[in-house]
C-alpha cells in the first residue's frame, strides 16, 4: 500500500479518554502529524502524554473523536499497511536472559514474516543492517543483560528497525540511563529520522535531551497546552495558567 504523502501520519480530532472508573486521562484533544516529522511529546508524569500514544498504536480507543494512522484506524491489518513499531520503557523489557542482541534484534523481523518459518536472506539483511545502524555491530553476539542501559535501549530501537517501520513510537526510551546516553540515543534518533524519512514520535517527561533535535514539541496536560518549536516552550512552561 503506496503512502499518499498528503495523507498525515498520525491524525487525532476531538479525542477524550478516561481510564475505566477513572477522570478523563485527556480532553478534547485534536493533533496532526505529517510524515516524517520527528514529535516530542513532553508533559507531567499523569498528564496524558502516554495515554495519547496508546491510543496513537490501537492500545486505548477513545471514549469520544477518531484516531487515524497513515488515515487507517489504529491497529488496522490492512494488507500492505504502514507498519508501526513501538519501544516501550526499558524497564518492561530487559531480561535477565542470556538472549544475544542478535537474537533480541531478529524478533523485530515478526512483523513482516510472520511467526513461522526460518529467517531468510532479507530477514537477515534486515537484522544486520538494524545493528549497523544502531552502533552495535561489534556487540550482535553479546547477551543483551551485559550491555549497559544506553546500550540495551539501542538494541531495542533495532529491534524496532529490522520491522522496517513507517512510524517508530517510544515510551520514555531514556528512563534509567545517564545524561551521556540520553543525548547519544537523541542524536541517533534523529539521525535515523534523516536517513530513513521514518515518522518518529518521542514520549518523555525529561525532554531536555531530545528539544534540540526534534522538529516540534506537543505538551500534554490533560489536553494539548503547547505545540510547536521547542525554542518557545520555556515561557509556557512557566506559564501559572497551565500549571496542573
Amino acid at each position: 500500500m503506496p503512502l499518499e504523502p498528503s495523507v498525515p501520519a498520525l491524525e487525532l480530532d476531538g479525542v477524550s479518554f478516561a481510564y475505566r472508573g477513572g477522570p478523563p486521562a485527556l480532553e478534547d484533544v485534536s493533533l496532526r502529524v505529517e510524515q516524517g516529522a520527528f514529535l516530542g511529546i513532553a508533559g507531567p508524569n499523569g498528564g496524558g502524554k502516554t495515554t495519547l500514544l496508546r491510543l496513537a498504536l490501537g492500545l486505548e480507543r477513545p471514549v469520544r473523536g477518531t484516531v487515524r494512522v497513515f488515515g487507517l484506524a489504529p491497529g488496522a491489518r490492512a494488507r500492505g499497511a504502514p507498519r508501526i513499531a513501538y519501544v516501550a520503557q526499558r524497564a518492561q523489557l530487559a531480561s535477565g536472559t542470556p538472549v544475544t542482541v542478535r537474537e533480541t534484534v531478529e524478533t523485530g523481523r515478526l512483523a513482516v514474516r510472520g511467526p513461522f518459518g526460518p529467517l531468510r536472506a532479507d530477514d537477515r539483511r534486515a537484522v544486520e543492517q538494524a545493528i549497523d545502524r544502531v552502533g552495535l555491530a561489534d556487540r550482535a553476539g553479546a547477551p543483551l543483560r551485559t550491555l549497559s542501559g544506553g546500550m540495551q535501549q539501542r538494541a531495542f530501537i533495532a529491534r524496532a528497525l529490522a520491522a522496517e517501520p513507517a512510524l517508530l513510537a517510544l515510551d520514555e526510551p531514556t528512563t534509567g540511563v545517564d545524561a551521556t546516553a540520553q543525548e547519544s540515543l537523541a542524536q541517533l534518533l534523529s539521525g535515523l529520522q534523516n536517513e530513513l524519512g521514518v515518522t518518529i514520535l518521542y514520549v518523555s517527561h525529561e525532554f531536555g535531551a531530545v528539544e534540540h533535535v526534534v522538529s516540534r514539541l506537543v505538551l500534554v496536560r490533560g489536553r494539548i497546552v503547547f505545540d510547536g518549536d521547542p525554542a518557545a516552550l520555556p515561557a509556557i512552561w512557566h506559564d501559572p495558567s497551565h500549571a496542573h
